[in-house]
């Protein structure tokens, strides 16, 4: 097998980005002959991350598989601080204790993805926590407030009157600093990071050091194809989410979409000699195994073309008749079953307005959307809570 050129390589690490700064520098880089340490700063403010969080992992992976340095920077410091960027206000305060549980988790995940022997793991905490004030005088000194002040969400915010706190324009520095520390050759981020690179960029070139490139990775569009992957917007897939919800999710999407995750999520070219059906479905089987494994994954294949042939019990979990609390509505049902089938515990409000009402619950295929009425599942019969919450009872 030939050994791939500087260009090829180029082509494959360049693939699905938004921006690189720059591709002259990336390919000097490449034949220096040794592996480069990629960086990749992730504050870990909730312990959950989702597949929109894994696009710049996934790039991250990529160099590690030939042979570069994957260095996974955890910013239990700057986590305690709060990155401002696309901020219309100041984060909320995060305990360096809740930063370090939540890192755990992220971790963990991330490692779904990374190889976990070939990943150098760093705190930025261990350089600014050892850090005399005059250093960090010495640190603020190199930045103006006015390059501070060119940053949009600044500018939008003090345009409207909001305040911007002092702490957070330190952010951008810290993260500049960060790439000094770890002597970092790339930094990967969102579209949303290329300020913060910059910085990096500078404080590299004020040390005498060579300035890291800087490569953008887009944010990823949600399940509706037009809102970037966020759970407040609720068009995500969480890594930890079961298999079955995955396939699911993945199967729902537009074909167009399909491309985008192809690329941004598996590295890979979407086969467009299959089925646009069937090349979802690829998908679908990859991510699955990725996150879980290729048994889960085949499985939840199964159950989602089972659902799509009319099989309403199709990776329905059983509950018992028996244990329904007497004088049932539709409301109190509809609770138990989430509560006793999948450990949910949901308001009333909840279930009537994002459940109930719009029509997502059925009964043996039959909407039902009144939480008052009174209804008896008698034994067989198929409660579907949700897309992927599926109840069947039993005697």
């Amino acid at each position: 097998m030939s050994t791939p050129s500087t260009t090829d390589i180029l082509n494959k690490l360049t693939a699905g980005t938004a921006k690189v700064l720059s591709e002259k520098e990336l390919a000097e880089k490449l034949e220096l002959g040794r592996p480069l340490r990629i960086k990749l700063g992730v504050d870990p403010t909730a312990p959950d991350i989702h597949l929109g969080h894994t696009v710049a992992i996934e790039k991250l992976r990529q160099f590690q598989e030939l042979g570069h340095t994957a260095v996974l920077l955890i910013g239990d410091f700057t986590a305690t601080v709060g990155d401002p960027t696309g901020r219309s206000t100041a984060r909320p305060p995060i305990t360096r204790e809740e930063v370090l549980a939540n890192a755990k988790t992220y971790t963990d995940q991330a490692f779904k993805i990374l190889d976990p022997e070939k990943t150098e793991v760093v705190y930025n905490g261990d350089w600014f926590r050892k850090m005399t004030y005059e250093e960090i005088l010495k640190l603020n000194a190199r930045v103006t407030l006015q390059q501070m002040l060119q940053r949009e969400d600044f500018k939008k915010r003090i345009a409207e009157g909001t305040e911007v706190r002092l702490h957070e324009i330190q952010y951008p520095i810290m993260q500049g600093w960060d790439s000094v520390m770890v002597k970092s050759d790339v930094e990967l981020g969102g579209t949303d990071q290329l300020f913060n690179n910059l910085v990096g960029r500078d404080m590299q070139k004020e040390e005498g050091m060579p300035q890291q490139v800087v490569i953008l990775m887009p944010l990823l569009e949600g399940l509706d194809g037009v809102k970037k992957m966020s759970k407040s917007s609720h068009n995500y897939i969480g890594v930890s989410e079961p298999a079955t919800s995955m396939v699911d999710k993945i199967m729902a999407i537009s074909d167009e979409l399909m491309h985008k995750y192809y690329t941004m999520l598996i590295g890979e070219a979407c086969d467009t000699s299959l089925d646009p059906r069937d090349a979802k479905r690829e998908l679908a089987r990859k991510i699955a195994t990725r996150y879980h494994n290729a048994e889960e994954a085949d499985k939840a294949i199964q159950i989602n073309k089972e659902k799509s042939s009319g099989n309403l019990a199709a990776g329905a979990t059983e509950l018992s008749i028996s244990d329904l609390p007497a004088d049932l509505t539709v409301l109190t049902l509809v609770a138990h079953a989430y509560q006793n089938a999948f450990n949910l515990k949901k308001s009333n409000g909840e279930l009537k307005k994002q459940s109930i009402i719009p029509g997502a619950v059925q009964l043996n295929g039959e909407k039902i959307t009144d939480p008052a009425a009174t209804i008896s599942p008698k034994a067989d019969d198929i409660l579907r809570l949700s897309k992927k919450h599926i109840v069947k009872f039993t005697a």
